[in-house]
């Protein structure tokens, strides 16, 4: 090309990086765009445009400033482009197809880089196409290697990535590896730990914030991060990457919690099967008699609007649980109402004065008392018993079921009794035999002895 030629051209001066690090990077944007604009003064090149981005060009069509560059160039506002290499302008089939698309239409006259220049001839056409597709064939193997490198990592057991919360990463002998972290993995296990016992997300969450944990970004934890650690089976030592849709690895990590303790966690989470509509479910429906007439007693739910003074007087509808005879063989049997909070008391009572040693339980509940017992040796309290004083594992788990447990708990712990129990007079009795201690403390004992 002549120096006519040349001073007709007008020329785009375009630099890239990608959206890495600059330290990663063999040149920045300000080194390319300095050593550009000295070229273009030494060779008296006229430069009308000067575009610069920070985008990686490894997806055609994805980056703005070059596909303004694109529009400018079918408009006819320059003719030509300067960049410092022919990776800076494609590393896809896409946006270089753009570009010889182009040089054949004669709307880019020429692309110059700071040791080559190609013009719309044959050879050097086809020179440009190998150095891009050369960087294209560099992406796609560093994609391969770098998947390659990881699916290894997850082999020897490590998770590639942050490290969850209760972990941190930290390098030894070279090696990127995840250790526990000793100012939260307790927290951590204690979380899975009262999961077990039948604590809600919520009440996990809350405590957390009672308790004034932090994360190492130094946030509060979110619900939504207490319900992903209690799913994670990072916990126990295993894992999968990627996290939905990859394999199941085993962690070379120490775990923070046993296999059984995260099943036993996942089963609380269990979501129990919907209701038919219409219906409702009450803990101790058919598990009780009417002392009077024999008759099951059932739940009932009442509604009330109390007042709310904040500001302004306004009203919210509290619900309450009610049980009571059904009246089918006596309709004006003299059993009263009994609010189910009421009940859970003096359940409670009658359990603590209970001989437990006559008491034939199934066997599903002796074992829910030995797994209760287990986890909540770990724990350091167990909520609203903490303070009671209480005579031996059975006594500690009633208390806790009827006091904290599920809808479902309660029932299969009172399932799980075989006892023939009745309501009489607000109080609760047994209806064929004496199973009652001897402790004298009880104020209802003469109620609960036929």
């Amino acid at each position: 090309m002549n120096d006519q030629q040349t001073t007709d051209l007008k020329y785009c001066l375009y630099a890239r990086k990608s959206s890495e690090t600059d330290e990663r990077q063999a040149m920045s944007i300000g080194a390319q765009t300095k050593e550009m604009l000295e070229m273009a003064e030494r060779e008296s090149l006229n430069i009308v445009q000067t575009l610069e981005e920070s985008h990686s060009a490894k997806e055609s069509g994805q980056r703005p400033v070059f596909n303004q560059m694109v529009q400018e160039l079918r408009s006819g506002e320059y003719n030509a482009i300067l960049t410092w290499a022919p990776d800076r302008l494609s590393r896809n089939a896409g946006d270089l197809g753009a570009l010889v698309d182009m040089m054949d239409s004669n709307l880019l006259q020429q692309i110059r880089t700071y040791g080559q220049q190609f013009s719309n001839t044959p050879n050097e056409k086809f020179l440009l196409m190998i150095l891009c597709s050369q960087a294209k064939l560099e992406n796609d193997n560093k994609g391969v290697n770098v998947k390659r490198g990881i699916r290894a990592k997850c082999e020897q057991g490590w998770r590639p990535g942050a490290a969850p919360m209760g972990y941190i990463n930290i390098s030894e002998n070279g090696n990127k590896i995840i250790i526990q972290d000793p100012e939260r993995a307790d927290t951590v296990r204690q979380m899975f730990e009262r999961a077990a016992m039948g604590w809600s997300g919520r009440d996990i969450h809350m405590w957390l914030r009672k308790s004034r944990f932090r994360t190492r970004k130094d946030t509060r934890v979110t619900l939504s991060h207490v319900l992903a650690t209690l799913n994670n089976t990072f916990y126990y030592g295993e894992f999968k990457y990627p996290e939905k849709t990859g394999p199941l690895y085993k962690g070379a990590h120490e775990p923070i919690i046993t296999r059984e303790l995260f099943d036993a966690v996942q089963a609380t989470r269990s979501i129990p099967p919907k209701a038919r509509w219409g219906s409702k479910q009450f803990a101790f429906k058919g598990l009780l008699k009417c002392a009077s007439c024999g008759t099951a007693a059932i739940g009932e739910e009442k509604f009330k609007q109390i007042k709310l003074k904040r500001g302004r007087v306004r009203t919210k509808t509290q619900r309450y649980i009610y049980y009571h005879c059904t009246r089918r063989v006596d309709y004006y049997c003299p059993e009263p109402y009994i609010n189910e909070n009421k009940l859970i008391e003096e359940l409670i009572i009658f359990m603590q004065d209970l001989d437990e040693s006559k008491v034939k339980m199934t066997e599903k509940l002796k074992y829910d008392i030995y797994n209760f017992k287990r986890l909540s040796s770990n724990a350091l309290e167990v909520r609203g018993i903490e303070h009671e004083e209480v005579e031996s594992d059975f006594k500690m788990y009633a208390m806790y079921v009827l006091r904290n447990g599920s809808l479902q708990e309660r029932a299969r712990f009172m399932l799980g009794l075989n006892l023939p129990l009745a309501l009489h007079k607000g109080k609760i009795i047994l209806t064929r035999k004496r199973l009652v201690g001897k402790r004298s403390a009880s104020p209802h004992k003469e109620a609960r002895v036929n």
